[in-house]
């Protein structure tokens, strides 16, 4: 087999597999679970970033990974629902 055959095979097996990972990230089988995010390791955009892998310390409240249904609530710290927003200061009438 070619060199070139090779690395065509190699980047084609590449693409299916990160491919199926979406497919499977995003169907019914699957929820997220925050909380529980190592530094960098967070899934998708937070209400403080706009990027996957961004998070700046573990266990951001509002980090998420995507795990598989029923897991999430095995974990200390894992909650299937986003965290409230933080309170805001309340405006005092002048």
């Amino acid at each position: 087999m070619s060199a070139g055959k090779i690395i065509t095979t190699a980047l084609a097996s590449v693409v299916a597999v990160g491919l199926s990972g979406q497919a499977v990230a995003g169907s019914n089988s699957m929820e997220k679970c925050y909380g529980i995010a190592k530094k960098g390791k967070n899934d998708c955009a937070t209400s403080t970033m706009a990027c996957s892998g961004q998070s700046s310390k573990n266990s951001e409240a509002d980090a998420w990974i995507y795990l598989p249904k029923g897991t999430c609530d095995k974990i200390v710290g894992g909650s299937t629902k986003p965290p409230a927003p933080a309170n805001t200061p309340a405006q005092t009438k002048s």
